[in-house]
C-alpha cells in the first residue's frame, strides 16, 4: 500500500473516533470545553512526537506564520464542530464538515495554481451532492 494511502487511511479513522468522542464529551461538558481539552491534549501528544522524532527545529517567518493560520483555521473548525454536534445530528455534521477537502481543493486551483482536471469538477461536484442527500 503506498505510504500516502495508508497515512490517508490513518486520518480517517483517528478523525472519525475524535468526532465521536467529541459527540459524547460534548454531551457532557459544555462543547467549547469539550473542544478546548481535545485540543490541548492533540497539542501536547504532538509536541511530544515532535521531541521524540527526527523533526528539524529549522523555523521561517513563513512557515510559522502559515502554521499560525492553519490553527486558527482548525480552532475554528473544531469549536464548530463539537457545537454542532450538540445542536445537530453527529452523522451530518461529520459528513459535511469531512467534505473539507472540497475547501481544499478550491483553494489549491485558485491559490496554489493546481491544474483544474474533469476529475476534480467531477469529485467536487459528487461532494456538494453527498451533502445535500445526507441532509435529506
Amino acid at each position: 500500500m503506498n505510504s500516502a494511502v495508508a497515512f490517508g487511511f490513518a486520518t480517517m479513522l483517528a478523525w472519525g473516533f475524535w468526532i465521536v468522542f467529541g459527540d459524547i464529551a460534548s454531551n457532557s461538558i459544555d462543547p467549547e470545553l469539550a473542544a478546548f481539552v481535545s485540543y490541548v491534549t492533540a497539542a501536547v501528544i504532538t509536541g511530544v512526537y515532535v521531541l521524540v522524532s527526527d523533526a528539524s527545529f529549522t523555523v521561517t517567518t513563513h512557515g510559522v506564520a502559515f502554521a499560525a493560520v492553519a490553527g486558527l483555521a482548525a480552532a475554528i473548525g473544531v469549536v464548530a464542530t463539537y457545537v454542532g454536534v450538540t445542536v445537530g445530528s453527529t452523522a451530518v455534521v461529520s459528513t459535511i464538515g469531512g467534505m473539507y477537502f472540497v475547501t481544499a481543493a478550491v483553494i489549491s486551483i485558485v491559490a496554489l495554481g493546481e491544474p483544474l482536471s474533469a476529475s476534480k469538477v467531477v469529485g467536487i461536484g459528487l461532494a456538494l451532492v453527498a451533502i445535500v442527500v445526507i441532509n435529506l
